[in-house]
């Protein structure tokens, strides 16, 4: 499918991984795109939820993107009280 700019939702997705790749989130974030009619969907998991605003921004930042869904969810870490 065509997305906002007449740009194949495979070429958006390709984009928008590249994006994602130079956002360096680092190897602890395993982050997926899908792209349909220029809507990217952002699946995955980030490390902390300070990174997904760069996720974003970094999505919704290619030209022809139309939406970005977040569907990105946070690794819990486990702490450890003193006892």
């Amino acid at each position: 499918m065509l997305g906002k700019q007449g740009i194949p939702d495979k070429v958006l997705q390709k984009k928008v991984n590249q994006r994602l790749v130079r956002a360096g989130l680092g190897s602890g974030c395993s982050i997926a795109a899908t792209v349909r009619n220029g809507q990217v969907t952002l699946s995955g998991m980030l490390q902390r939820d300070n990174q997904r605003r760069a996720v974003l921004r970094a999505a919704s930042g290619v030209d022809g993107v139309k939406q970005v869904v977040d569907q990105l969810k946070v690794q819990i870490r486990k702490t450890y009280g003193k006892g």
